[in-house]
């Protein structure tokens, strides 16, 4: 495990290991549905969507072209190591970052790649989700999660719920789903209030939603499992056993398929969303910690907090590809794909 986790990452620490909130992440990013182009010309298009990278180690977004996998001209949204989680309104046009070190979220432009004001959130925001309309962003802080109304950029009364570790909004944008240390609790955004907390082990890192707003997936890194909830009932239907830490996760916009990282591991396992097994591990890096899938479902995009990498997998053949560069000192967290 990297000496980083050390630094920044310590403050989401429990037993010595990451803790959740940098994934959006895509991770929990879209909803959990799939949660980049280089140079200045590096606004997303239709035919090729581009990913962006959260480096929390040296505060700026890498832009990555997907039909060249090409990493770009990273954007500066912070200092040291403060950006921790990152989420794309559903046109691709903007997309958000949280500053753990400062209390804000910021708001970039993907037609430029410029970061534009901060704005101001509370303490400590380390996840963020955005409504499937695009109209509100909710972000999970130490005990509260703050709506923030995207045409004013302007943050609501917070609500009190979760631990800020994650955060996934349904496809249709009635409830929020945010972690906390034990627990996943949902959140009527119709009312803003939140409801029953649904047990779910003691690590949750991770959640994702499947496109048919059935079920959440909800990794449990300490336990070793993912937590499957069926979101009708908010009850846990079942519990899919891995073999080591199980930190950030996506869905494939067909809902056939959870892609799930395997940080200790250096591997990332898919899971047949129809039987809730887990199939043969695939060999991606050193340390896999969050993951986002194209919109066409061809590429899932493995960040890799140890080696300063993202690595493209195909979901055709479940193959890694080569690994893709990122600053020296990076530690890529969260990522997110927009456009295509």
């Amino acid at each position: 495990m990297s000496g980083h986790l050390g630094s920044r990452v310590a403050g989401r620490l429990r037993r010595g290991r990451p803790r959740a909130g940098l994934v959006a992440v895509a991770a929990l990013a879209a909803a959990g549905a799939a949660v980049a182009v280089p140079g200045a010309a590096a606004a997303a298009t239709a035919t090729a969507p581009t990913a962006y990278v959260v480096n929390e180690g040296n505060g700026t977004i890498t832009p990555i072209n997907t039909a060249t996998n090409a990493a770009g001209t990273a954007i500066k949204v912070g200092t040291g190591d403060s950006p921790n989680a990152i989420a794309a309104t559903p046109n691709g046009a903007t997309l958000y970052v949280t500053n753990g070190g400062n209390g804000t979220i910021t708001p970039i432009s993907t037609a430029t790649n410029t970061a534009g004001t901060p704005i101001p959130v509370g303490p400590d925001p380390t996840a963020i989700a955005i409504s499937p309309n695009g109209a509100t962003a909710y972000v999970a802080s130490p005990g509260t999660v703050t709506p923030v109304n995207l045409a004013t950029n302007t943050a609501g009364t917070p609500i009190t719920a979760g631990n800020g570790d994650a955060i996934a909004i349904s496809p249709n944008g009635a409830t929020v789903y945010v972690t906390t240390l034990n627990e996943v609790i949902p959140i009527d955004t119709a009312t803003n209030t939140a409801g029953t907390p649904i047990p779910a082990g003691t690590g949750p890192f991770a959640i994702a939603i499947t496109p048919n707003r059935a079920t959440a997936y909800v990794t449990d890194q300490y336990k070793h499992q993912v937590v499957v909830i069926n979101t009708a009932t908010n009850t846990v239907s079942t519990r899919i056993a891995l073999t080591g830490d199980a930190l950030g996760l996506a869905v494939t916009p067909n809902g056939a398929t959870v892609y799930l990282a395997g940080y200790g591991l250096g591997t990332v396992t898919p899971i047949s969303t129809a039987t809730n097994t887990a199939g043969t591990p695939i060999k991606a890096g050193g340390g896999p910690f969050a993951i986002a899938i194209t919109p066409n479902g061809a590429t899932a995009y493995v960040t890799d907090f140890d080696t300063d990498t993202v690595t493209p997998i195909s979901t055709a053949t479940n193959t890694a590809g080569t690994p893709i560069a990122m600053p020296a000192g990076a530690h890529a967290t969260a990522i997110v794909i927009a456009g295509g």
